[in-house]
């Protein structure tokens, strides 16, 4: 089974990563882009007989504990296969 986990700043903290990206794509003529919010993504692989419930909660407390700070940033768990 894969998973994949998406992590990204919420919508009221600054993402000057983003920002820049936004800015630079202005400069390269994109002007109907008007924000851009940045993020990053974790491909798991959970192991041959877990099954989809338990697969689903440890990715659920793997996401808050350990690759998102629920603080500043929202995460999102999606089962791929």
């Amino acid at each position: 089974m894969r998973a994949r986990v998406f992590v990204s700043f919420k919508s009221t903290v600054l993402d000057p990563q983003g920002q820049t990206i936004c800015n630079a794509l202005h400069g390269l003529g994109y002007q109907a882009i008007g924000n851009v919010r940045q993020g990053k993504f974790f491909d798991i692989s959970v192991a041959d007989g877990t099954s989809l419930e338990q697969a689903r909660k440890d990715l659920e407390v793997i996401a808050h504990e350990v690759l998102a700070n629920p603080v500043i940033e929202d995460y999102q768990v999606e089962i791929l296969d």
